[in-house]
């Protein structure tokens, strides 16, 4: 299997992937699977609206273990607290422009965005957008974008394409391999750069 090999750096890794409501989050299975297969450990926190979209029992079969979801849930109320105390990385894929700009304004009112509040800066966070090309291009999008770059969030993509909305532009997520190859890169980093 070449996985293990080209991400060596993704082997015994503790990895939280965060899954948000766009209509690219189908392919949040595929890079889960992918980061498995690189010998990854992975946990996925999704919002509610990416379960309308994806269930979660994909990514309980893709990870290997249940899915967090519920910031409430009874009995686990520090959940996320724990996952983001564990993970060595965060990714959110995709990243849509509500969580780009809830986690840049420092909310934490859903699982994903209540751990990337809770891991700080103390592990990379690496964001794969995905929305319409005028959402992306939107001013306040984009301010928030760099909001979260000023605090050291890394971003792969998006880029140029077909859209699942019949448009053409900017707003693709970037490709699986690409994703995966952006965590990689994130742990290869030494610490605080």
């Amino acid at each position: 299997m070449e996985e293990p090999a080209r991400w060596a750096e993704l082997a015994r890794r503790r990895l939280v992937v965060g899954v948000t409501g766009s209509i690219a989050a189908y392919k949040a299975a595929g890079v889960v699977s992918r980061l498995r297969q690189a010998g990854a450990e992975v946990r996925v926190a999704m919002t509610e609206a990416a379960a309308r979209l994806v269930t979660p029992a994909t990514f309980e079969a893709l990870s290997g273990h249940a899915v967090y979801r519920d910031l409430f849930a009874p009995g686990d109320a520090l959940a996320h607290v724990r996952l983001a105390d564990w993970a060595e990385a965060v990714l959110v894929v995709p990243a849509t422009a509500d969580v780009i700009a809830r986690a840049a304004a420092g909310m934490a009112d859903d699982m994903v965005t209540a751990v990337l509040l809770a891991v700080a800066r103390r592990v990379p966070v690496i964001m794969a957008p995905a929305m319409n090309s005028h959402m992306w291009d939107n001013p306040l999008v984009q301010r928030n974008v760099g909001v979260l770059k000023g605090l050291g969030y890394a971003f792969v993509g998006p880029v140029y394409g077909p859209l699942a909305d019949g448009y053409e532009g900017l707003g693709r997520m970037a490709a699986e391999d690409d994703v995966v190859a952006a965590v990689a890169a994130a742990l290869a980093r030494p610490a605080g750069i």
